[in-house]
């Protein structure tokens, strides 16, 4: 039978689950770098990539979403690997074809903010056009399913991207998701670092062409939920996408680069997160927000992992392979209600324990 595509899918009202945060999966598993977060495990252990691909199926998500981020041109050259720019990235497209192929889910194409774009200087957006054109073409030529331009804080940016996609894609849906660092203002209003306000900015999207829109990263489930309800609101008509990054973030500090360790005030981004993480409730609440606000894209991003994204899955319903292994509190040793139980712990001690 033909697998339905990205549009197919979500014009027929089903959700799709993105697992993305492969840069910080990698980077806690020792196998990247942070600083450059240059995805250098590609070439140096392919084994791994595809083996979190398939824990991300497997915990439910629907794509295979190729690791080029920050694969492309500016970023190779930042640690003098430009000469492995297109093996590095073939490489990433046809493991996630792979197994995309294998676990009969679709397989996304991935590009990102290039670093290179300024909105005061226009003669650099011929070099941001090209880091983004060799990239969509490797995508195409590899058979990604659609192509993800993610992580771009500028709309300008984000415009050149779904243009190239418009262009070189070869006919594939475009998904262009937008970060917002600054805080709200202007009566909860937020701005692109270009200084768009962000429902304007999803509507020139729009306008411009794009299939699915929205954010991802820097928010975490708490400080993006509120802009995708602004977004909702606003009139935007294309499928929206949310895709937060798994720190706790609030209305202080909306952002993981801006949270701070609250027992020395000293910044967590990007190696001390670990204080900050969500839990598992935050994300079921997250993807149950999202299904009362009519999110069909949703996903998560840096701080990613199958666990969260199995939480993600059961918050709407769903029940993938992984959640054969979801918590059963029923049989733990204190807590547990069983009949089989030793009582001395569950009746008798529990209280010494846990009070």
């Amino acid at each position: 039978m033909e697998r339905k595509g990205l549009m197919e899918k979500l014009n027929n009202g089903e959700k799709i689950v993105v697992a993305e945060g492969y840069i910080f999966q990698f980077e806690r598993r020792c196998y990247l770098k942070a600083g450059p977060f240059v995805p250098v495990v590609v070439l140096e252990r392919p084994d791994l990539v595809k083996q979190l691909h398939h824990e991300f199926v497997r915990a439910g998500s629907d794509v295979v979403q190729a690791f080029t981020y920050y694969s492309h041109r500016e970023k190779m050259k930042l640690i003098n690997r430009e000469g492995d720019l297109e093996k590095m990235n073939r490489m990433a497209l046809k493991i996630a074809r792979e197994v995309a192929d294998e676990t009969g889910t679709l397989m996304a194409g991935d590009i990102c903010s290039t670093n290179l774009y300024d909105p005061k200087d226009p003669k650099k957006n011929e070099a941001v056009k090209q880091c983004f054109v060799e990239q969509v073409q490797w995508a195409v030529e590899e058979g990604a399913d659609f192509i993800v331009a993610e992580t771009l804080s500028c709309l300008g940016e984000a415009l050149i991207a779904l243009e190239v996609i418009k262009e070189y894609g070869n006919g594939v849906p475009a998904v262009i998701t937008l970060v917002v660092h600054d805080r709200e203002h202007d009566e909860g209003n937020a701005y692109t670092l270009d200084d768009v306000e962000i429902t304007e900015a999803m509507k020139r999207l729009e306008a411009a062409g794009a299939d699915v829109v929205g954010l991802n990263c820097a928010r975490g489930p708490e400080t993006i939920i509120p802009l995708m309800e602004k977004i909702k609101k606003s009139g935007v008509k294309v499928p929206l996408a949310a895709l937060p990054v798994m720190y706790r973030t609030t209305k202080a500090e909306p952002t993981f680069m801006r949270l701070t360790d609250p027992r020395t005030g000293k910044k967590l981004f990007p190696t001390d997160l670990d204080c900050a993480m969500s839990s598992r409730s935050d994300i079921f609440e997250f993807g149950r927000r999202c299904d009362e606000i009519g999110i069909p894209y949703l996903g998560l991003c840096c701080g990613n992992s199958p666990h969260y994204t199995r939480a993600l899955c059961e918050s709407i319903g769903r029940r993938p392979p992984a959640s054969k292994y979801s918590p059963d509190m029923s049989l733990h040793c204190i807590f547990g209600t069983d009949d089989k139980l030793n009582t001395f712990l569950t009746k008798n001690a529990v209280d010494r324990i846990v009070s």
